[in-house]
């Protein structure tokens, strides 16, 4: 019995990890079967514009006001990565680090590099993978632990030691695991739209109702499909982003 006592809780633990991971892939073929109707009732709609593309050949004009701050590069020495930032404010002012969310990029923070530049050094990084930042081709480079790593490389290449980090959706992810395995490098944090990613796991396992208002997070997880799916009608999906409920308004 003593034994049986000991195991109990490890085993509650695997069962409720199979129950979570169950419900993800069975939410992920659901999400998959929905999308893929939407394409054959598109392609049944007009094939032709289903699979329009318009060449774009220069960025938009906004993307180089140069009010939002001055962009840079930096390039890592571990991970060989170049790294896209837009800076404004001046140097040796404390660091404000912004991390975007999903599927975003430093545009999103334009407001807050004009706000805060007078009392920060306000960066608004491009993320591994997004923007004008490097993307490396395999999964395995997309792990947290190298997402984490990436914050604390930059910081040290920017010559800061701490900063105000304020993360938005997937960057506020990233921002929460930095303050739990760096706590030395925060100044201060501040997240948007993502919960502390215990309290999201316990939340989602006792009301399975967030499992379907979190649903664009676990139809990512599918390969290939999801960016084909943005891709139709000339990324006409993106236009429509700011109607989406993103994810987390249950918690």
């Amino acid at each position: 019995m003593a034994r049986l006592r000991d195991c109990l809780p490890r085993l509650m633990v695997t069962i409720r990890s199979l129950l979570f991971w169950s419900l993800v892939y069975c939410y992920c073929g659901l999400c998959a079967s929905v999308y893929l109707l939407k394409l054959l009732w598109s392609i049944g709609k007009g094939p032709t514009q289903t699979f329009r593309r318009v060449a774009r050949e220069h960025p938009p004009a906004c993307l180089n006001d140069p009010s939002l701050g001055t962009h840079c590069y930096v390039r890592i020495k571990d991970s060989g990565l170049r790294f896209h930032y837009v800076a404004a404010g001046e140097r040796g002012k404390p660091l404000m680090l912004l991390l975007h969310g999903f599927p975003e990029f430093w545009y999103s923070w334009r407001h807050q590099l004009r706000e805060f530049k007078s009392e920060y050094r306000v960066v608004a990084l491009d993320l591994r993978g997004y923007g004008e930042t490097d993307a490396p081709i395999h999964r395995e480079n997309y792990k947290l632990d190298c997402l984490i790593t990436d914050i604390k490389d930059i910081l040290d290449s920017l010559g800061y030691s701490k900063c105000v980090l304020i993360g938005h959706d997937w960057g506020g992810m990233i921002a929460w695991l930095i303050a739990i395995c760096y706590p030395e490098m925060v100044m201060k944090l501040i997240v948007i739209n993502f919960p502390h990613p215990n309290v999201f796991t316990e939340y989602i396992l006792r009301h399975p109702a967030q499992l379907f208002k979190s649903s664009y997070y676990y139809f990512f997880q599918i390969p290939w499909f999801p960016e084909f799916m943005f891709s139709i009608n000339d990324f006409k999906a993106y236009l429509s982003l700011e109607s989406i409920p993103w994810g987390d308004e249950g918690i």
